[in-house]
């Protein structure tokens, strides 16, 4: 008989994120403890957790009597999401372009290549995020790094739900100018390139 290991907070916080994301879990979804618990096999506690790590992201809302459901899609907190990433996404790359050694360039540049080969829009979203991550690692501002990726996180739903229908597989050429530029050492170069390419995605 193979053990099994309980879930921690944080796998189903993980799981949750995936799904909500993805449009699995809707805005104002209630989020039920017994039925999540249930589904991980694990006790309310580790769910709870999961629920205050949601609240954090601005995934979730906890309303009194009503308990934890799907944060909802509101167009100012879209519009606070831009604004916000088109002023530290750009501060990022800047501060990153001249630190990235060359392994994380090439990490960079695998992660290009998956986003221009996506064939479907939550492959593509996941690797875009995860290109955009990797020209950030040099930044040496963990704290920026952190904010930075959960605003991507935040907009990634937008995203999906937005472009979900009208989404097809291309190359982008925004990705392959900032990949230039950081081989150039130019973050004057790519700051400016990301700030072009975050007003697109608008």
């Amino acid at each position: 008989m193979t053990e099994t290991r309980q879930p921690t907070s944080g796998r189903i916080a993980e799981e949750l994120i995936f799904r909500i994301i993805r449009g699995e879990l809707i805005a104002g979804e209630r989020l039920r403890q017994d039925h999540i618990a249930e589904e991980f096999g694990t006790s309310h506690v580790p769910v709870r957790e999961a629920f205050l790590r949601l609240v954090g992201k601005g995934l979730a809302v906890s309303e009194p009597n009503r308990g934890v459901r799907v944060a909802p899609l509101d167009p100012a907190a879209q519009r606070e999401l831009r604004a916000m990433r088109g002023v530290l996404e750009p501060l990022a790359l800047r501060h990153s372009v001249p630190h990235l050694s060359p392994v994380q360039i090439a990490e960079a540049e695998a992660a290009r290549r998956v986003c221009d080969a996506a064939q479907n829009i939550f492959d593509w979203e996941e690797a875009n995020r995860a290109f955009h991550s990797a020209t950030y690692a040099g930044c040496g501002m963990p704290r920026l790094q952190e904010e930075v990726a959960n605003l991507q996180l935040l907009a990634a739903r937008y995203q999906l739900v937005h472009y979900k229908e009208r989404w097809r597989p291309r190359i982008d050429p925004d990705h392959h100018a900032i990949m230039a530029a950081i081989r150039r050492r130019d973050p004057k170069a790519a700051g400016a390139v990301l700030e072009r390419h975050l007003s697109r995605m608008s």
